[in-house]
Formats: structure tokens, sequence, C-alpha cells
């Protein structure tokens, strides 16, 4: 069992950065990949970063590459998302979520929700325009 709490999330304006991080209840990073999605009112859930078991696989969701950047701190069982150069479109709720994925996992599983067996509560980002 692995228990996640987000944090970080908040109100901000475009152009703005915000950091979510995300507690783990164990160590989990060298087990588990670790995602971050997101949910609009309205709309699907979306991937939107993941960083595979032990780091050595980074992916990024179309709209938010080159803006977020994904990490880990090990030492304190704690996932990242440091978003830059926010959007009114980034407004969300965010999730993090961990997957026992063997990291020769193709693209496909890393970035699909179904994959992923534990979630936390989420935390809420409202860009401002």
């Amino acid at each position: 069992q692995v228990q996640l709490v987000e944090s970080g999330g908040g109100l901000v304006q475009a152009g703005g950065s915000l950091r979510l991080s995300c507690a783990a209840s164990r160590r989990t990073f060298s087990s588990y990949a670790m995602g971050w999605f997101r949910r609009a009112v309205g709309k699907e859930r979306e991937f939107v970063a993941v960083i595979s078991r032990g780091g050595s696989r980074i992916y990024y969701g179309g709209s938010v590459n080159g803006r977020f950047t994904i990490s880990t701190d090990n030492a304190k069982n704690t996932l990242y998302l440091q978003m830059n150069n926010l959007k009114s479109d980034d407004t969300a709720v965010y999730y993090c979520a961990a997957a026992d994925l063997p990291s020769y996992s193709g693209t496909d599983a890393y970035t699909s929700s179904t994959k992923y067996r534990y979630w936390g509560q989420g935390t809420q980002v409202t860009v401002s325009s």
C-alpha cells in the first residue's frame, strides 16, 4: 500500500510558476513509476508527466513539454512538478500516482492512467489570465 499526498496548488497569474509536491508514505521511487495527471472541469483526465522507477526515463505531455519539470527527492520520498510559464489552460486538479511498471514498459503504458494503482487526493491549480 502506498499513500500519496499532494500539496502546493493555488492561484497564480498567467506566466507565473508553481511547484507541486507529492509525499509518499514509504520509499517508492525505486519500485514504482511516478506520474502526474490532471483533470480540468468538463474534460477527461490528462497525462502530464512521468518518471520511471529509478528515474531513467521521463515523459511529458505535449501541452506541458518545455514548461513543466518532474523530479524526485528520494531522501524525502517526495515527487515534484515544477510548473513554469503557466497558462489558463493549465487550470485543473493535479494528481500524483504510482504505477508498478517495469522499466522496459512502452510510452503508452507510462502515459495511461489505467496503469496507475495508487492515487493522491489531488491539489487544485488555478491560473488567472
